[in-house]
């Protein structure tokens, strides 16, 4: 799916100046984060001209035009605003050439200014519309900021995602989103998660109803969004089922095509779930920095059959840990 923002809302986001804005203006669609420097165009090279993106123009830009023969900056001008790109960004608060004014009112294209430097300007709007035009999902979980951690606790309805993120609450952790969780792919490849405007602070604790975090904990137990870096699933004990008990499989879970570290936490009565998830989130944190507890435990296991101290290792079987 294609995400888009209107120009009228980057307008006023960035309080840029409206030198011309023709009908209807501010409600072009915006499709591209990234900005395009003219700089070949105005040279006469256009083959690679990409009229999705916003122009940006400098004191260099109209330096290099105010060079050129009238005649020549005209048609230079118009070949390139004729693509009708959404708008036309002069940095700098530079003036602008007649021919240029002349050229976004025969095209109808958006002339603005802004007073900012255009590298500032450019890196400012590129982190902005990355943001708002990411790749985006929903999911049902709770995302909870765990030691710094952004911890998206999964599982079926009723399974205890929301008291488990309560619990964490009382020990100092934040939370992000219950219910459900807004999420983002961002240029980078981090997954940002954030609430729903609608919903944002609030939890739902069956038994209890819909809790206001905010006001109940104060603003130090919640936080607006947080980079997804661990997945929990929680799922009813199946005694049937085997689950791992050494930590050697690394699993994942794909989010927007991105794989993030997961674990399964199977439930049942007298597992205290939050202290599970804390180091849970702990140990993805030490795995991440390079130190791997069930890695290490295999080197030593494999350290006493080589010295030609089995007890160890039969020890481990009897206790089926293998």
């Amino acid at each position: 799916m294609q995400y888009s923002i209107s120009l009228g809302h980057i307008i006023d986001k960035f309080e840029l100046e409206e030198l011309h804005m023709p009908e209807n203006g501010r409600k072009k669609q915006i499709l591209r984060s990234d900005l395009h420097r003219p700089g070949l165009a105005l040279a006469g090279f256009t083959d690679f001209f990409d009229n999705k993106r916003l122009l940006l123009m400098s004191r260099s830009e109209i330096a290099y035009l105010r060079q050129l023969e009238p005649e020549l900056r005209k048609s230079r001008i118009d070949e390139m605003l004729s693509r009708r790109s959404p708008a036309l960004i002069l940095a700098r608060g530079v003036i602008p050439l007649p021919e240029l004014r002349e050229a976004c009112q025969s095209f109808g294209v958006p002339l603005l200014r802004s007073g900012e430097s255009s590298t500032i300007l450019t890196s400012k709007l590129f982190e902005y519309l990355s943001i708002q035009l990411a790749p985006r999902t929903t999911v049902h979980g709770v995302l909870m900021e765990v030691y710094g951690w952004g911890v998206l606790i999964m599982g079926e309805s009723g399974i205890g995602k929301s008291e488990t993120a309560i619990e964490l609450i009382k020990r100092g952790h934040r939370l992000v989103a219950d219910d459900a969780v807004e999420i983002k792919r961002l240029p980078d490849g981090r997954l940002q998660g954030t609430a729903p405007e609608s919903i944002r602070h609030f939890i739902e604790i069956r038994g209890i109803g819909v809790l206001d975090v905010r006001r109940l904990f104060g603003m130090s137990a919640v936080k607006l969004y947080e980079n997804i870096l661990l997945v929990v699933r929680l799922e009813n004990w199946d005694s049937k089922k085997k689950y791992d008990r050494l930590g050697l499989e690394d699993q994942t879970m794909d989010i927007l095509e991105v794989p993030v570290p997961a674990i399964t936490v199977p439930v049942r009565p007298g597992r205290n779930l939050s202290t599970i998830v804390e180091v849970a989130a702990m140990n993805a944190r030490m795995k991440m920095m390079g130190y791997n507890s069930a890695r290490e435990l295999e080197r030593r296991i494999l350290e006493s059959i080589q010295a030609g101290s089995p007890a160890l290792v039969e020890e481990m079987r009897r206790s089926d840990a293998f």
